[in-house]
């Protein structure tokens, strides 16, 4: 009787483990992308790489993705912005749903520079903001077909086909 509860308990174990060791087929998992609920901890985020200083909800007229933050195709969660240290407007965007959000973007002609996390995302409005982020764990998506990716970046498939997360920040 004991043997036989062995053999079942350790065939339970095997089971478990192979179960636990099943990849996702989501890209994104195994890029250690960083995490941010809410908007208090991007801006905490960002305040490692960068400055995001004056956190406010409110939007204005040069603000990116105002209306489209309210719509459930884009699956933002959260739109808000800040200022970098020198001045340039950072939005940021808490994400419900990170394949609506690439879908949207690919759809968008005139879709600025994204910097993306595992739940978030932020435009940076100017190249020191973009390279400082750079250093951080966030990468840059783009839906862009001509994209290339200097040797040594890497480049990998979005969620969407035709989107790719890379760790190569180009500026303009």
């Amino acid at each position: 009787m004991r043997l036989q509860r062995a053999v079942v308990g350790s065939a339970a174990l095997v089971v478990l483990s192979l179960l636990a060791g099943c990849g996702s087929d989501d890209p994104m998992d195994d890029l250690g992308l960083p995490s941010a609920g809410d908007m208090a901890s991007i801006a905490y985020y960002l305040n490692k790489h960068t400055s995001c200083l004056d956190l406010t909800a409110e939007a204005d007229a040069t603000d990116y993705l105002v209306e489209e933050a309210g719509d459930p195709a884009w699956g933002i969660k959260e739109r808000a912005s800040c200022e970098g240290e020198d001045g340039g407007n950072i939005t940021l965007f808490t994400l419900k749903d990170m394949k609506k959000f690439q879908t949207a973007v690919k759809k968008d002609d005139d879709r600025p520079a994204f910097a993306v996390g595992r739940d978030f995302a932020v435009v940076p409005e100017n190249d020191t903001t973009v390279q400082q982020l750079s250093s951080s764990e966030m990468m840059f998506l783009t839906c862009d077909p001509d994209f290339t990716v200097p040797s040594g970046y890497k480049k990998v498939s979005g969620l969407v086909d035709g989107c790719v997360l890379s760790d190569y920040f180009p500026t303009d």
